[in-house]
């Protein structure tokens, strides 16, 4: 297999999808790799230790991507690399194509087999190669949010801890995944009052049973979101459905009600959202305000912290990467159900029912065109 890593051309994506030991580990095992000059620089990863690594260096991305048989990435492909996509090419790569109906007729329309982080899912369940991203940005929401409370960023002028005699900021979690999991964490952690909303009651049992006192716990319902948000100064939106959109749990109306300098980070941006008045944001412009309400929607967040996010993210996405290698997408499927359902688009056809139904789309079991 002759493997590409191009460099992220995203706003402020500096993550890298492969690193030097994964590359070691794919020359060894008889593959070829190919690696975009400066891709890993962001990461402070250089050109030498790739190639050290037993990497090839090309000049240009469109070398990498014509000449690989798989590429790894970190994002879906932006508009101006939609010239590279061809028949047949495996794409491995976080996609969220539920609420990107364009980059989905386009990796249909060119015949990508497109293989999605965020859907790989393990047969108890588990999502592995989204939960080291969540877990960086559930803690970096706390720490954006604490941010742009900040008077100077447009914020209430609330410390998160509070001080001796003045009470901490009140932060909301709406969803208890991993992403309001590690958002708690750090919250807690800097002594802000913390309320995590979930519908799943195991699920607040475990957090109450791991934060006792120090977090409250909520059943989700629109009447205690509503009036939980009205004393909220930070908002964290961790909501998730697989593959699919987000619910829009929190509705404008219930942001009309909310304090004005209030913060609401929406971790679900990636999936459309979970605020009805979210929208993508980018590192170069992350917020915008409505009613008042800081709103903080980046897609890429962990791009902020790309040494940490590229180190974590391929501890997770190689094993995953190796198989496809050895024994090409079709065999690796077969052997391995989890990779099946991260298959979002195979030979001109949506593979995935979350992203279908988003868009209103057909869509076909992947054993029935492969």
């Amino acid at each position: 297999m002759i493997v590409g890593v191009p460099k992220e051309v995203k706003d402020h994506e500096t993550r890298v999808g492969l690193v030097p030991s994964g590359a070691t580990a794919l020359r060894e095992a008889g593959h070829r790799v190919l690696v975009e000059t400066r891709a890993g620089a962001g990461s402070s990863i250089t050109d030498q230790e790739y190639a050290d690594a037993g990497a090839e260096i090309l000049s240009s991305a469109a070398e990498v991507w014509q000449k690989a048989d798989l590429v790894v990435k970190v994002k879906e492909p932006q508009p101006s690399e939609y010239p590279y996509l061809r028949p047949g090419l495996i794409l491995f790569t976080y996609l969220h194509l539920a609420p990107l109906p364009e980059l989905t007729r386009k990796l249909l329309d060119s015949r990508v087999n497109a293989v999605a982080y965020e859907t790989i899912r393990e047969p108890d369940g588990s999502l592995p190669l989204l939960t080291p991203m969540s877990e960086v940005a559930g803690r970096m929401a706390v720490q954006v949010g604490a941010q742009y409370l900040e008077a100077p960023n447009g914020g209430r002028g609330i410390l998160l801890g509070g001080v001796p005699g003045v009470a901490p900021a009140n932060v909301v979690i709406i969803g208890g995944g991993v992403v309001g999991h590690q958002a708690a964490k750090m919250a807690v952690g800097l002594g802000a009052h913390v309320t995590i909303i979930d519908r799943n009651m195991d699920r607040l049992r475990q957090l109450d049973d791991i934060y006792s006192s120090q977090v409250v716990t909520l059943a989700s319902n629109s009447l205690t979101i509503r009036d939980t948000l009205r004393l909220a100064d930070l908002v964290i939106g961790a909501v998730l459905i697989p593959g699919a959109s987000a619910p829009k749990l929190v509705r404008r109306d219930m942001i009309d009600r909310m304090k004005k300098g209030a913060v609401m980070v929406d971790v679900a941006i990636d999936q459309g959202g979970c605020f009805e008045t979210s929208h993508a944001t980018t590192h170069t412009d992350p917020v915008y305000v409505v009613d008042g309400v800081l709103h903080y929607c980046v897609t890429n967040m962990p791009a902020a912290v790309p040494h940490t996010s590229t180190f974590g993210l391929t501890n997770a996405t190689f094993p995953y990467l190796a198989q496809l290698c050895g024994k090409g997408l079709e065999r690796a499927c077969e052997e391995n159900p989890a990779l099946c359902q991260g298959v979002n688009t195979y030979a001109g056809y949506i593979t995935y029912p979350g992203v279908a139904e988003s868009q209103g789309v057909g869509w076909k079991e992947l054993t029935s065109v492969m």
